[in-house]
């Protein structure tokens, strides 16, 4: 008689599926907004749009991401519920930049098998950020890959929608000369670069359970720091009145993949120069750590790792005080990092790589200078 091959046999445990489900409905119905309609399990995640036909000339902003390889901390530690924060931080964060405020979410999870509990908290985590954010998770996809990722191994992605009045977004040509750069403090890596930091820590043999007195933790613990999630503090600030008097808020960029410089220089218009004092902040240990223990060179740390800065926000120097004060009473330690200027004047540091643009953008350049105190 010839063998019957089931589902269940090829590796796929739709029960499973369906508990997971089960276990993380709790928490995606805490990530809502009024506006969502249905609940979770449809074929697709519906938005009332009310509020927004009643916009003059709304625009919708689109962002789409994954976590890297930050997900093999998480694997090697047996810790799913803090990833979610890293995914939502790649996704949410990128379309505040253009001034929108996001509004939905969904992700995808790929794994090698279904274990319920962990993909609940790995969800459990995506819709805790989701809701600090303010931004309605709508929706996902749970997908076994048997034969492709081992039984402990998976990934995820996600995608998020926003909406901006067109005479409200952060384009390029709000910039000025004479404008302010102000970093915001990162909570850590957040979730850029961590195949070298993962190469580096190989190479020097160092285990993720190793007590590090720098960090105050072990070296696990530190890698896995969640990713902060800036969304709603930004999106508030944007309309703060006392920020908005000083001038507003001119520009803001997320420090992800490519480093402080890079990402800086994809928001400047062609014309203008950022010029960044490294003396204006100290990295937290972790980065020291990761360049020392791999003897990284200074501009490949740079381009990789954030260095301690999240965002950067550009503002006009009356709007340096309001703006300071609205992020540091958030949690979000906030200073003046350098000054916009018109490129044609602006002072170059010979010995300094000078930053002209990034993934495509032709915008303006940006220089690191001095050394970090």
């Amino acid at each position: 008689m010839t063998e019957q091959i089931t589902y269940a046999a090829a590796g796929v445990d739709v029960e499973a599926g369906d508990k997971a489900v089960e276990l993380m409905k709790a928490s995606v119905r805490r990530a809502t907004r009024p506006e969502v309609l249905g609940g979770l399990g449809g074929f697709a995640g519906m938005f009332d749009a009310t509020a927004i036909a009643r916009m003059d000339r709304p625009v919708l902003a689109t962002s789409t991401d994954g976590v890297g390889t930050k997900v093999a901390i998480a694997q090697a530690l047996d810790i799913h519920d803090t990833i979610g924060f890293d995914l939502v931080g790649m996704v949410v964060d990128d379309i505040v930049v253009c001034g929108a405020e996001p509004l939905f979410m969904t992700d995808y999870i790929a794994c090698g098998k279904v274990v319920p509990e962990r993909i609940a908290a790995i969800v459990g985590g995506i819709a805790r950020a989701c809701e600090q954010a303010r931004v309605a998770l709508v929706g996902g996809e749970t997908a076994e890959h048997p034969g492709l990722l081992d039984p402990d191994e998976y990934d995820c992605a996600g995608a998020a929608t926003g909406v901006v009045e067109y005479a409200d977004i952060l384009s390029p040509d709000r910039i000025r000369e004479g404008d302010v750069i102000l970093g915001l403090a990162s909570s850590g890596l957040h979730s850029n670069g961590y195949s070298l930091v993962r190469r580096v820590i190989a190479h020097a043999g160092w285990a993720l359970d190793r007590e590090v007195a720098e960090f105050g933790r072990t070296l696990g613990e530190e890698l896995l720091t969640p990713t902060r999630v800036y969304a709603a503090d930004l999106v508030d600030l944007l309309r703060d009145p006392s920020v908005v008097a000083g001038g507003g808020v001119h520009g803001l960029s997320h420090v992800t993949g490519g480093g402080l410089a890079a990402n800086l220089a994809r928001v400047l218009p062609q014309g203008l120069h950022a010029r960044v004092d490294r003396a204006t902040w100290t990295p937290p240990a972790v980065f020291a750590t990761v360049q020392s223990l791999g003897n990284v060179p200074q501009s490949d740390i740079e381009r990789t790792l954030n260095q301690g800065v999240g965002f950067v926000a550009l503002v006009p120097a009356d709007a340096v005080g309001a703006t300071t004060a609205f992020l540091d009473a958030r949690g979000i330690a906030t200073w003046v990092m350098g000054q916009v200027h018109d490129a044609d004047r602006a002072p170059i540091d010979a010995g300094h790589e000078v930053i002209h643009g990034a993934k495509g953008v032709d915008g303006g350049s940006v220089q690191l200078v001095g050394v970090h105190r």
